[in-house]
């Protein structure tokens, strides 16, 4: 279940990726323009937030199985229709379409994951899981970028969707919902979501989308997911323009930020087992603290060496990740439990998808007002008031759980 539901994740960024690999290719030979490549990643954005809600409902109704299956096989057609494609419409289309059917990889995966590991144990598995997206998205970067310069551009959507679809093949045929499948017991009774009177079917989206906690939880999220895309996107960017860097070191000095987080997902997670199973947030307060202080210095010192670069932004990716894994994937698990899971880990990751949606305005708009030091005190200033709201969270979460 672990290596399916991760190869699963992993396997959506294969049809997610390879958008922003083929820009230039797209504005050069077709005469799109960069106003409407923008839009087509906008309105992708808009259709995978939106998504989120719905997949996470969905999934709880028919399994996460069907509903991987679905978003697989889908998001592979919909790469398949922009590959044929040559004009900004059908481009637009299809891309919107496909960031919808992706919205089913995260609630399909976590909800799948819930049933096969305790609570005291989730907070390592969910850390190791969690390198997915990272490990995913390096991965469809590279076979992207090779497709496109070996085989041209429409070979960059076509062959990563074969690749979605033979993974997307083998979770029809393997992947199991629960242990009593195989007349094995549950690993653990429900924990939270619930209470006498309550359906087995668990809450529904409304009664969820009246939880505190959620709303706390999500707009700490929003703030995370702000940060976490602004950086992936633009990072290059800043490197190149702002720092004069080369495009050479631009692009390799991306990478301390991925393997923070990969370093960053498994020790939060582990920590959050060791010492704070039942109180997971608390570890996430104090990384965010540091977090905005990792940010400021960076871009203090990010331009005296090639050094001090990368090792100030593996702290950045680590203090992101780690606490960006732990509320995305490991709190969905404990608070939405077998019942609700799907649909928790689609309001969190829904409210945080909006903050990515934000973040290219955002960045663009500060950076060329006030300069890139107030965009990045700016992020210090979100990590301040995502701990505050982890804070409240840390308390609605300790009352419903003595309730």
């Amino acid at each position: 279940m672990f290596a399916l539901t991760w190869l699963s994740y992993a396997s959506y960024y294969f049809t997610r990726k390879n958008l922003s690999v083929v820009t230039s290719r797209l504005h050069e030979t077709l005469h799109i323009s960069t106003t409407a490549l923008g839009s087509i990643e906008t309105l992708y954005l808009a259709a995978y937030a939106v998504g989120q809600f719905v997949s996470g409902t969905v999934g709880d109704r028919i399994g996460a199985r069907k509903l991987l299956v679905i978003g697989m096989l889908g998001s592979a057609l919909s790469a398949v229709v922009f590959g044929a494609s040559s004009t900004l419409l059908p481009f637009s289309l299809a891309f919107a379409v496909n960031g919808f059917l992706q919205s089913t990889g995260w609630s399909g995966n976590v909800k799948a994951m819930q049933p096969f590991f305790s609570s005291s144990s989730r907070g390592r598995v969910m850390g190791l899981w969690t390198t997915n997206y990272q490990v995913g998205g390096l991965l469809a970067t590279a076979l992207a970028t090779y497709l496109l310069t070996h085989l041209g551009w429409r070979m960059a959507f076509f062959g990563p969707a074969l690749l979605v679809v033979a993974v997307g093949t083998l979770i029809a045929l393997f992947l199991i919902e629960k242990p009593e499948q195989r007349g094995l017991p549950p690993v653990e009774p429900e924990l939270l979501p619930l209470r006498p009177g309550q359906p087995t079917s668990g809450p529904t989206l409304l009664d969820l989308l009246k939880t505190k906690v959620l709303w706390t939880l999500g707009l700490a999220y929003f703030g995370l997911k702000l940060i976490r895309y602004s950086l992936l996107f633009w990072l290059p960017f800043y490197l190149k323009q702002h720092l004069h860097y080369s495009e050479a070191q631009a692009g390799y000095l991306s990478l301390p930020f991925e393997v923070g987080g990969i370093v960053g997902s498994v020790v939060v997670g582990w920590v959050s087992d060791r010492y704070f199973r039942h109180s997971r947030l608390k570890v996430t307060i104090p990384a965010l603290l540091l977090l905005g202080g990792a940010l400021v210095t960076y871009q203090l010192v990010g331009g005296q060496s090639l050094v001090m670069n990368a090792a100030v932004l593996a702290c950045v990716g680590f203090l992101l990740f780690g606490p960006d894994s732990l509320l995305s994937g490991t709190m969905s698990q404990d608070l939405g439990g077998r019942a609700a899971t799907g649909r928790v880990a689609g309001i969190i990751n829904g409210m945080g998808s909006v903050g990515a949606i934000f973040s290219p305005l955002i960045v663009a708009r500060v950076s060329e007002a006030w300069g890139w030091s107030t965009l990045f005190f700016g992020f210090c200033g979100v990590t301040v008031v995502a701990a505050a709201l982890l804070f409240v969270s840390a308390i609605l979460v300790e009352r419903h759980r003595t309730a």
